[in-house]
């Protein structure tokens, strides 16, 4: 999981212009990205991360932090693995 993270983070730092946020952080709620944002985020996890983002998973609660992205991608390659 600390590789999803680090990837995520890789990701959100070119948005983010130096500002760090830990990983727990809703970046939605502290103003760093706004709701139209997840759409980027939605296919950086299917594009670089191989996880396909259904109906179901489009909840902001899946996208707020860096931590509930990596909870959201572990879950679903779970899932496919025993699929």
């Amino acid at each position: 999981m600390d590789d999803i993270r680090q990837r995520v983070r890789a990701f959100l730092d070119q948005f983010l212009h130096g500002h760090r946020i830990d990983d727990d952080e809703n970046y939605f709620a502290t103003g760093h990205f706004n709701s139209l944002f997840v759409m980027q985020l939605v296919l950086f996890v299917e594009n670089e991360l191989g996880v396909p983002v259904e109906d179901e998973d489009l909840e902001m609660e899946n996208f707020n932090s860096v931590s509930a992205i990596a909870r959201m991608v572990e879950r679903k390659s779970r899932a496919a693995d025993r699929g």
